[in-house]
């Protein structure tokens, strides 16, 4: 190939390409879309027209927010949200916290026990201990029908601690040096130098994590009681067994739960984490391939 022949993906693409994709494109957003419509729009609809149209309907004709109402009126999901919320929002924090300041230090050259440590958590991702072994360890610790037994048991997960390692790395060397030859101590550089440089991979981080403790429900089945369910498990008890839950406050439960409340719920659970993308979708492509690429 001589010298002055462009790369093909630096070339003007061909119509019939661009229309590909375009097709493609729409294709794609068509199929998540569409059926997130279903969902909200049987929320919307009344139980008749839901029955009438053979338990989904498309575009409701007579839109009603009655489902919301006796969701939320219930005290059930309400307090599964709070649940979720407060789980999501302390866990997401706290696994920052360790995450950051682990990745920090195993970043450092030089580091007394850093590779060895980094080998055992390394580990733990290729190896992870099983389901029994875990409960017996939470059990152990007292922490059974506890929140934090749905954070500390995840509170640092090896992907996201390998990506913050790799961007911390990145960081240019200089910048370590000038720092301390002005005096500044490792906390000072972490607080002052490292975490205003590395908003992409944090952001991204957060919301891997956010994500997580938000769709986590396998470990409240397990360590909760169903008055302290977070809003995935109640999620899965309306839409998988088709039944309510008893409410705490007035005894009182719903023996079967309805199209449009199980989709009402499933919408509940789903547009807080579609809310808070859009704010984080900036760093999300360079949070990832940075750390990733220089990990």
């Amino acid at each position: 190939m001589s010298a002055h022949v462009r790369p093909g993906w630096m070339e003007t693409p061909r119509p019939v390409t661009q229309a590909g994709k375009a097709v493609a494109l729409v294709v794609v957003v068509l199929l998540v879309c569409v059926p997130f419509l279903v969902i909200l729009s049987t929320s919307l609809a009344s139980q008749r027209e839901v029955v009438a149209n053979g338990g989904w309907v498309l575009w409701p004709q007579d839109p009603t927010l009655k489902a919301y109402r006796d969701i939320l009126d219930g005290g059930i999901v309400t307090h599964a949200l709070g649940v979720s919320a407060g789980v999501t929002v302390v866990g997401t924090l706290l696994s920052l916290a360790c995450t950051v300041t682990l990745a920090y230090a195993l970043s450092r050259p030089g580091v007394f026990g850093g590779r060895p440590v980094l080998l055992l958590i390394l580990f733990t991702f290729l190896f992870p201990p099983g389901m029994i072994p875990n409960y017996l360890l939470v059990k152990e610790l007292g922490l059974l029908d506890s929140y934090a037994s749905l954070v500390l048991p995840v509170l640092v997960n090896v992907f996201n601690l390998v990506v913050l390692r790799g961007f911390f790395q990145g960081i240019p060397e200089e910048l370590y040096e000038a720092a301390r030859l002005d005096g500044a101590g490792d906390l000072r550089i972490l607080w002052s130098i490292v975490l205003p440089l590395s908003k992409a991979a944090l952001a991204v981080v957060g919301l891997f994590y956010a994500v997580g403790y938000w769709n986590s429900w396998f470990y409240a089945s397990l360590y909760l009681e169903s008055d302290h369910w977070p809003l995935q498990q109640v999620l899965r008890t309306y839409v998988i067994a088709g039944t309510g839950l008893t409410d705490t406050t007035t005894g009182e439960g719903t023996v079967n739960a309805p199209q449009t409340i199980q989709m009402a719920v499933l919408v509940i659970a789903t547009v807080p984490i579609l809310l808070l993308y859009p704010f984080l979708q900036k760093y999300f492509t360079k949070g990832v391939l940075t750390g990733a690429i220089k990990s």
